[in-house]
């Protein structure tokens, strides 16, 4: 038993359900599409019991019956090559149920063919309830901030066309861009300093779909992940997304380390004035918390010579 209280009260329990079969025409081969085989799927719900055993209503519990029948549709249902989009399209149906905090699922593909001698293989993910929430489009366009950051090859060209990238986005509609600073390196192997930018949008894509479009951006201008906090060409972050809190797969909403980074509160403040940002539970005024960071002149300069599509030269 977990001690993380459920949006719907108590601690949160697990009820699981395995072994669910169904023969299945999920592979990338033919003759797994043409002929089929033997699936089987083991679902743990993390939800919330205590009012279910306490007032002993089906109502008041989740129906384990209806999410063998979800997840024995998926199994039995249109091919999908791989048994990771199995698992994960399981695992959206199940989580339509909004009192689930979590949930577990492990397809087994015992007939796979794999060309040696073996007993099984699974496939296991998660997903949480934050994960639906970043997966959720918005029912109306909603404001978001986009850190941009670049320190190799022609960075100030490099920033110019992202934000004219960022511009052309389906379901991206760029608001203002912030003035240009130049910054020192934070972390990492020794580099060369930064140019950094703060973007508004409004967008109707949903948080996750936002990050992978953004990254989309860095990758279309040569963005490697190699380095840790490495120099490179191009760095696009998800700061906001309205006023959502998440702590999803590979997104983390504010971002995390957005209140201690000056080369992300200077322009952000210089774009909105009156731009608020959560952290540890408490909203502050961004004005405010790059008040509390260490001023060093060296650190951020603001590039009063550098303008941005989309935004205002800094006042000099």
């Amino acid at each position: 038993m977990s001690s993380y209280l459920g949006d719907y009260g108590g601690p949160v329990d697990q009820v699981a359900v395995r072994g669910i079969r169904g023969r299945g025409t999920h592979g990338v081969l033919a003759h797994e599409k043409r002929d089929g085989q033997e699936f089987s799927v083991d679902v743990v719900l993390h939800v919330p019991t205590l009012r279910a055993g306490s007032t002993d209503d089906l109502a008041d519990a989740v129906d384990y019956s209806v999410v063998a029948q979800k997840a024995h549709a998926v199994l039995v249902g249109p091919s999908l090559d791989l048994v990771e989009a199995v698992a994960g399209r399981i695992a959206a149906e199940v989580m339509a149920d909004p009192r689930l905090v979590a949930v577990d699922v492990t397809v087994h593909k015992p007939q796979a063919p794999v060309g040696v001698p073996f007993d099984d293989v699974t496939v296991t993910v998660r997903r949480t309830r934050d994960d639906v929430r970043a997966d959720t489009p918005p029912e109306a366009p909603v404001r978001a901030v986009l850190a941009l950051g670049a320190n190799l090859g022609d960075p100030y060209a490099t920033l110019h066309e992202a934000v004219l990238d960022l511009s052309v986005l389906d379901g991206v509609s760029v608001v203002e861009a912030s003035p240009v600073v130049d910054s020192a390196p934070v972390g990492g192997p020794e580099q060369g300093r930064y140019l950094n930018a703060v973007v508004l949008v409004d967008t109707t894509l949903s948080p996750r779909a936002l990050l992978h479009a953004c990254q989309d951006v860095e990758t279309a201008h040569g963005r490697a992940r190699e380095v840790r906090w490495g120099p490179r060409t191009l760095d696009v972050d998800v700061v906001t997304y309205g006023d959502l809190r998440l702590d999803a797969h590979e997104l983390g909403l504010p971002h995390p380390m957005a209140a201690g980074r000056r080369f992300v509160l200077l322009p952000w403040s210089m774009v909105d004035a009156s731009a608020v940002l959560s952290e540890h539970g408490f909203t502050r005024p961004v004005a405010e918390l790059l008040e509390d960071l260490l001023d060093d002149e060296e650190d951020v300069v603001v590039r009063t010579d550098l303008t941005l599509p989309f935004g205002l030269p800094p006042a000099t």
